[in-house]
């Protein structure tokens, strides 16, 4: 079997990265202590970083998204509390529930324009009057990009400014933010104005192992960082693996373009084939409509030449820095062999 074919191609997601050799260098050499006393010079060395980088007081580093996630609607909100969030969001459909379950706060989940935004009059029509048979509308918590869409900065300014008016404090899945930054063209600090909090993945794009890092305010992350340890998020030496994270934001931010490059060729390769219909990528992340009587046979043939999808009549393909140019044009033959 050739060199080519020995290796796999997973195109289900960002989060397979593997660190590269340089990142793995930096987290061999990180120094470290006991996180739990906050005596780990590199993961505050992460958080000092990823708190200016974004424009905010402070960070908490924090084993996953989920938790950091979590971590935010838990500060923010308390017993009895919601939060406004589309139906579409990781934190309302993916994350276990765990506001709910964890915290006893109330999702109001609010349809996804096609945009992927919420529309302003739906959100503020859900938010409930100062009445003792509602919950307390107390968050709204959006995504950016949300299925690899990309929220307008004006949309996120007239969202923002709305919850605030309100008297709703706002909070950013930006597990992908780094992704939005780069394909608006702005700093990661326009990237997340308005947001009292924002929630950033260093383990998707990025191509750390592990982590994200959740940024606020100082009392914000004072009470994260208290969520986090009855939650299990406390960990010990924990800088061998901020070492990877902070690797990933000072070297692996800028580079996340190539991959939208990779989506929009990848995308634009599979349009024209026949049978089949293709989303156009903003991102790093576009989907294909698949006969749903052909989906086991292409993913037959995609296993046999070592192409990892989660095959679905609607499959996600996302790019990555693990999927370059060669990888993508044997997958483009692959597709194009099965419907040519």
């Amino acid at each position: 079997m050739s060199e080519l074919n020995e290796k796999w191609l997973d195109l289900r997601s960002d989060t397979i990265t593997r660190p590269s050799a340089a990142m793995r260098a930096a987290m061999n050499a990180a120094d470290v202590g006991d996180d739990v006393y906050g005596d780990d010079p590199t993961v505050n060395r992460l958080q000092e970083y990823a708190a200016d980088l974004f424009g905010y007081e402070d960070a908490l580093f924090a084993p996953s998204g989920t938790q950091s996630n979590l971590l935010a609607l838990l500060a923010h909100c308390g017993r009895g509390d919601e939060y406004l969030v589309g139906q579409e969001a990781h934190t309302y459909r993916y994350e276990g529930g765990g506001a709910a379950v964890l915290g006893s706060i109330q999702p109001q989940p609010i349809i996804n324009q096609p945009d992927g935004s919420i529309a302003l009059a739906d959100i503020e029509a859900y938010i409930k009057p100062d009445d003792f048979h509602f919950a307390r509308s107390k968050l709204l918590a959006l995504e950016n990009t949300i299925g690899g869409r990309v929220l307008s900065l004006d949309y996120l300014k007239q969202a923002t400014t709305l919850a605030h008016e309100r008297g709703l404090a706002t909070h950013l899945d930006g597990a992908r933010v780094c992704n939005a930054a780069v394909k608006l063209g702005v700093s990661p600090r326009a990237a997340v104005a308005g947001f009292d909090s924002v929630s950033v993945c260093l383990s998707k794009g990025l191509g750390a192992p592990i982590g994200s890092v959740l940024c606020g305010s100082k009392p914000l992350i004072a009470e994260a960082r208290r969520w986090r340890k009855m939650l299990g998020g406390g960990m010990r030496q924990a800088g061998m693996i901020a070492a990877g994270g902070m690797y990933a934001l000072q070297h692996n931010f800028t580079r996340l373009a190539e991959d939208h490059d990779n989506a929009a060729y990848f995308a634009g390769e599979l349009a024209k084939l026949k049978g089949i219909k293709v989303s156009t990528p903003q991102t790093n992340i576009f989907y294909v409509d698949i006969p749903a009587d052909t989906c086991r046979a292409l993913n037959d043939v995609l296993q046999l030449t070592r192409i990892r999808v989660s095959m679905s009549p609607h499959l996600r393909i996302v790019t990555h820095m693990d999927a370059s140019r060669e990888d993508i044009d044997r997958a483009i033959t692959v597709f194009g062999d099965f419907f040519g």
